[in-house]
């Protein structure tokens, strides 16, 4: 999508089915009729989220969770290898790249 918006193919906010979508700057915010809302950024071609994202992902769920930083940084490393740190505080789907998305 972010491509695509920056191409000027799509427009920077819209809805695909039920989910909206906001393009910015390096990364594009989803939210899903539920209101549940993932935000990624795109580091070094791959879709990649920090704490801030993930907290904000919990706190727009129904129920609401907030853990603290602490719980987080256990729950990314119990991923461990499903997850990779790509950049310092940054995560993403190990093996998952934008070129990996396209050609799959």
């Amino acid at each position: 999508m972010l491509a695509l918006a920056h191409l000027g193919r799509i427009s920077r906010r819209g809805q695909v089915g039920e989910y909206e979508y906001v393009v910015h700057g390096v990364g594009c915010r989803l939210v899903g009729p539920d209101g549940a809302e993932v935000d990624v950024d795109f580091v070094d071609g791959t879709e990649a989220f920090d704490f801030w994202r993930l907290r904000r992902y919990g706190e727009s769920l129904s129920p609401p969770t907030a853990p603290p930083p602490e719980e987080l940084l256990a729950a990314i490393s119990s991923l461990t290898p499903l997850i990779t740190e790509v950049r310092p505080g940054w995560f993403a789907v190990s093996g998952r790249s934008v070129a990996t998305v396209i050609q799959g």
